[in-house]
C-alpha cells in the first residue's frame, strides 16, 4: 500500500472514534441511570423517600429499563434506513434523536415529574439502539482485514470507557451536589456533550465503501476505500480489495435473483449466522455483567459497601478495571487469541469467578448494622474486578466483533439490527429482573449466572467457527454461501474486467497508457508523444 507507517490507518481510526462516541453513550447512559436513582435527592423530589422497597424497586428498575425498551425499537427500525440510506447519514440522524432525549432527560423536575424522565430515555434509547446496530456495522465494512478486530472492538472501549464516566460522574455529584435538581441534571445533562461530537464529527467522515458498492456506486466506493487506505485509487491492493468487494456483491445479487427478504435471512449459509447472533447477545446479557454495571451501586451494597458514597466509589473503580482490560485485550489481545478462544475461556473465567463469590456471600454475610466494610466484603470486591478481567477479555468486545465479521454485505445491517435488538430485549430483561432477583435470591443470584456462564456460554463457544484473520467477503465461504472455487473464479473474473477498464486509449497519440504505470513508464510514453508529433 502507498501509505505505510504507524498512520497508514489514521483515516480509519478517525471515523471508528466519531462513530464510537455513540457507543461511549451507550455505556454512559445505561450506568448512569442506576447511580442517579440511589441519590437522595432524587428520591425526595419524584415522590420516592417514603416508598416501600418493593415500589422503589419498581420505579428504578423502570428508569433504568426504559432505554433499553426504546432502544430495541431503535436497533430494528434501523435496518431498512441504513440500507436505504447509508450508515453515514443514518448514525447522524440518531445522534440527533439521542440528542433530543438527553434534553427531555435533563429538564425533568421543577413541576415536570418521571414522565419527563422516562419519555427522555425511551427517545434516548431509541436513538441508542440504532446507533449500537448501525455504528459496528459501518466501522467493520471500512476497516482494513488485517486490523478489523481491533478497530471493531473499540466499540467495547467506549462502552466500559461511558459506563465508566457514568460512575464517577455520579459519585462526584454525591460528594458536591447533595441537594437539588443538579443532582440528576449534570449527569443527563453530560450526555448531550459526546452526542453533539459525534453529530458534528460524522459531517467529516466517509460513507462505508462497502454500501457504497452494495449500490452500484462503485466510483465513489473505490475513493472512500482510497481515502480510507490513505493510497491512490489505482493502488494494487486498494483494487484488489474493491475487486473482492464487488465479486461478494455480485453472487449475493445472483443468488438473490427474483427473492426477497426471506432469502436474505433463509438463504444458503444466512439463517446460521442470525442464529449465532440471536444466541451471543442473548447469553452475554445473562452473562450477568450488566446486573453488576446497571446497578453496581446496589451490588456493592448487597456485598458489605454500605453507604451511597462508599458504594458509588466501589462502582467506579469497578468500570476502571473493566476499561484497563477492554483496551488491553483489544488493542493486544484479539488479533491474537482470536474469537472463539477468547470467548470460551472467558466464560469459563466469570462462571469460576461467581461461584466464588456466591458462596462467600453465603458463608460470610455482610453486617448491616455495621458501617465498616469487612474482609469478606472486600475479598468479594476484588473477586468481582477479577471477574470484570475475564468478562473484558472474552464476552465483552468479541460478540460485537464476532456478529460484525459473519454477515455479508447486503444482510449486515439486518444482522446488526438483529444482534443489536437481541442485545437491547434482554437488556430491558435483565433491568428489570435484577433489582427483584438480589432482594430475593441473595447469594444465589451469583450462582445462576455462573451456572449461566459455564453450562451455556463456554459450551457455545466452543463450537464457534473462528473468524480471526479472515475478510468479511471469505465468510460466505465458513458459512457454506459459497464454495471457495466459485468464489476464486468470481475474483478472477472481477479483478479481470478491473483490469481492462484501467486501459484507456489515447487516439492521436497511437499509445496505449495505462493509469497504473510507473513514473519511469510515463517519462518514456510522454517521450514517444513527443517523437511522433516532431
Amino acid at each position: 500500500m502507498a501509505s505505510q507507517g504507524m498512520f497508514k490507518n489514521i483515516h480509519i481510526y478517525f471515523l471508528a472514534i466519531v462513530a464510537y462516541w455513540g457507543i461511549l453513550l451507550f455505556g454512559y447512559d445505561t450506568g448512569v441511570a442506576g447511580g442517579v436513582i440511589t441519590q437522595k435527592a432524587f428520591k425526595d423530589n419524584f415522590g420516592l423517600a417514603n416508598a416501600t422497597k418493593a415500589h422503589a424497586d419498581a420505579v428504578g428498575s423502570n428508569v433504568v429499563a426504559v432505554l433499553q425498551g426504546g432502544a430495541f425499537f431503535g436497533a430494528l427500525g434501523s435496518a431498512p434506513i441504513s440500507s436505504a440510506i447509508g450508515r453515514k447519514w443514518t448514525l447522524e440522524i440518531f445522534a440527533l434523536v439521542f440528542c433530543l432525549g438527553a434534553i427531555l432527560q435533563t429538564v425533568a423536575g421543577d413541576g415536570r415529574g418521571l414522565g419527563y424522565i422516562y419519555g427522555g430515555r425511551v427517545v434516548a434509547g431509541v436513538g441508542i439502539g440504532a446507533i449500537s446496530a448501525v455504528a459496528p456495522a459501518y466501522v467493520s465494512e471500512s476497516a482494513p482485514r488485517d486490523v478489523r478486530g481491533r478497530i471493531t472492538g473499540l466499540f467495547q472501549i467506549f462502552v466500559a470507557t461511558g459506563v465508566m464516566l457514568s460512575y464517577f460522574v455520579n459519585y462526584g455529584v454525591a460528594q458536591h451536589i447533595p441537594e437539588g435538581p443538579m443532582v440528576w441534571r449534570v449527569p443527563f445533562g453530560l450526555q448531550l456533550v459526546p452526542g453533539g461530537i459525534m453529530a458534528l464529527g460524522l459531517i467529516f467522515t466517509k460513507e462505508s465503501p462497502r454500501w457504497l458498492a452494495q449500490k452500484g456506486r462503485n466510483e465513489e466506493a473505490l475513493a472512500n476505500l482510497a481515502f480510507l487506505r490513505r493510497a491512490h485509487r489505482d493502488d494494487p491492493d486498494v483494487r484488489a480489495e474493491l475487486a473482492e468487494i464487488e465479486a461478494a456483491i455480485v453472487e449475493e445479487k445472483e443468488a438473490r435473483v427474483g427473492l426477497g427478504l426471506k432469502e436474505a435471512f433463509f438463504g444458503k449459509g444466512n439463517f446460521i449466522r442470525f442464529v449465532i447472533a440471536f444466541a451471543m447477545f442473548t447469553f452475554q446479557q445473562f452473562s450477568g455483567q450488566n446486573s453488576v454495571g446497571y446497578y453496581a451501586p446496589q451490588i456493592f451494597q448487597s456485598i458489605g459497601y454500605t453507604g451511597t458514597s462508599a458504594s458509588l466509589l466501589a462502582s467506579g473503580v469497578y468500570g476502571i478495571v473493566k476499561v484497563a482490560a477492554t483496551a488491553i485485550f483489544v488493542f493486544f489481545g484479539i488479533e491474537t487469541i482470536g474469537r472463539r478462544y477468547a470467548l470460551f475461556t472467558s466464560s469459563l473465567w466469570m462462571g469460576t469467578l461467581f461461584f466464588i463469590i456466591g458462596a462467600l456471600l453465603k458463608t460470610h454475610p455482610p453486617d448491616p448494622t455495621s458501617d465498616i466494610v469487612q474482609p469478606a466484603s472486600k475479598a468479594m470486591a476484588a473477586l468481582l474486578y477479577i471477574y470484570v478481567v475475564g468478562y473484558s477479555f472474552g464476552w465483552g468486545p468479541v460478540p460485537w466483533i464476532y456478529v460484525s465479521d459473519i454477515f455479508p454485505t447486503r444482510t449486515r445491517h439486518y444482522g446488526l439490527s438483529l444482534a443489536s435488538g437481541t442485545q437491547w430485549l434482554f437488556n430491558f430483561v435483565i433491568s428489570k429482573i435484577t433489582p427483584t432477583m438480589q432482594t430475593n435470591l441473595g447469594y444465589k443470584i451469583f450462582m445462576t449466572f455462573a451456572t449461566i456462564n459455564i453450562l451455556g456460554m463456554a459450551v457455545f463457544s466452543f463450537f464457534l467457527p473462528e473468524t480471526k484473520g479472515r475478510s468479511l467477503e471469505e465468510m460466505d465461504v465458513i458459512f457454506g454461501s459459497v464454495t471457495q472455487e466459485h468464489r476464486d473464479a468470481d475474483l478472477r473474473k472481477t479483478q479481470k474486467a478491473m483490469d481492462n477498464d484501467l486501459g484507456t486509449s489515447h487516439i492521436g497519440t497511437g499509445v496505449v497508457r495505462s493509469d497504473s504505470d510507473s513514473s519511469g513508464e510515463k517519462a518514456r510514453v510522454q517521450e514517444a508523444e513527443i517523437a511522433q508529433k516532431v
